[in-house]
């Protein structure tokens, strides 16, 4: 039998300081999940899912992978408010989470 597809989903969070947002996240998350940073690159590892960041100049990209939607849902949840809480000083309400390829 074949596995199941992942549920993902993609969301982009326009900011200068893309690099300190992957890093908080990165720090807070590692103190309880494997968490990674290398350079600009991160990811959290969830027991239902994985997060991967990536920063540049003008934005922080995260990518969701989880094995269901319900469990994709949760994760973006997790991660946006967390995200949006470290961002406060930023006029985001919330992130546009878009489905993503498998």
């Amino acid at each position: 039998m074949a596995a199941e597809p992942w549920a993902v989903a993609e969301a982009r969070f326009p900011t200068a300081t893309a690099g300190r947002y992957l890093g908080q996240l990165c720090a807070h998350f590692g103190h309880r999940i494997p968490a990674v940073r290398e350079g600009d690159r991160g990811s959290l590892e969830f027991p239902d899912g994985l997060c991967t960041l990536e920063a540049d100049a003008e934005a922080l990209r995260l990518r969701l992978a989880a094995a269901d939607a319900t469990a994709l849902a949760r994760l973006q949840e997790v991660v946006g408010s967390h995200l949006l809480r470290f961002a406060f000083r930023e006029a985001a309400a919330a992130l546009e989470w878009q489905p993503g390829a498998a």
